[in-house]
C-alpha cells in the first residue's frame, strides 16, 4: 500500500508541528532554568529561595557589617530587608559605589555550609535609584511591622 500525496503532506505537517512543539517545550524549560528571581532576606529566612542554583537576594548594606580580608579580595557583609538579615561573602572587585547603608543586589548561591556567596554584587547607580526588587522588599518589610 502506497501514501499517495495528500497522506504525505499530512504526515510532514504533523511531523514540522511535532517538531516546532518539542523545540518549544525544550526552550521554554531552558528559560525557566536560567532566570534568576530576586528574594529579599526575609524570604531567604522562610526558606522561599532555591537551595540548588543561584537567585540574586537584595536589600540594604547594613552599617558596621563589612569586613574584608587582609590576604584577598574576600569580603563579607550582612544585608537587610529591615525585618530580617543575611549574611554575603564575595570575591571580587566591589562596584565604586558600594558602602554601607546603600541597596545592592547580589548575584549567586549558597554553598555547602549555608553561607551566601555571590558571584556578583550590583549597587546603585546615583543618589535617586534603588533597584525596584529592594524597594519593593523594604516596603513589604515595613508594612509587615
Amino acid at each position: 500500500m502506497s501514501m499517495n500525496k495528500r497522506s504525505k503532506r499530512k504526515l510532514l505537517v504533523v511531523m514540522v508541528l511535532l517538531g516546532v512543539a518539542l523545540a518549544t517545550v525544550l526552550g521554554l524549560t531552558a528559560f525557566e532554568e536560567n532566570l534568576l528571581y530576586f528574594y529579599s532576606p526575609t524570604m531567604v529566612k522562610n526558606g522561599e529561595a532555591p537551595a540548588e542554583r543561584s537567585f540574586r537576594a537584595g536589600g540594604l548594606v547594613v552599617a558596621g557589617s563589612v569586613e574584608r580580608a587582609s590576604d584577598s579580595l574576600l569580603v563579607k557583609f550582612d544585608i537587610t530587608d529591615n525585618e530580617e538579615t543575611m549574611r554575603v561573602e564575595y570575591s571580587g572587585i566591589l562596584p565604586d559605589l558600594f558602602r554601607e547603608g546603600q541597596g545592592i543586589v547580589a548575584m549567586g548561591a549558597f554553598n555547602d555550609k549555608n553561607v551566601f556567596v555571590a558571584t556578583e554584587v550590583l549597587a546603585k547607580h546615583d543618589e535617586n535609584y534603588m533597584p525596584p526588587e529592594v524597594a519593593s522588599a523594604l516596603k513589604a518589610a515595613e508594612q509587615n511591622k
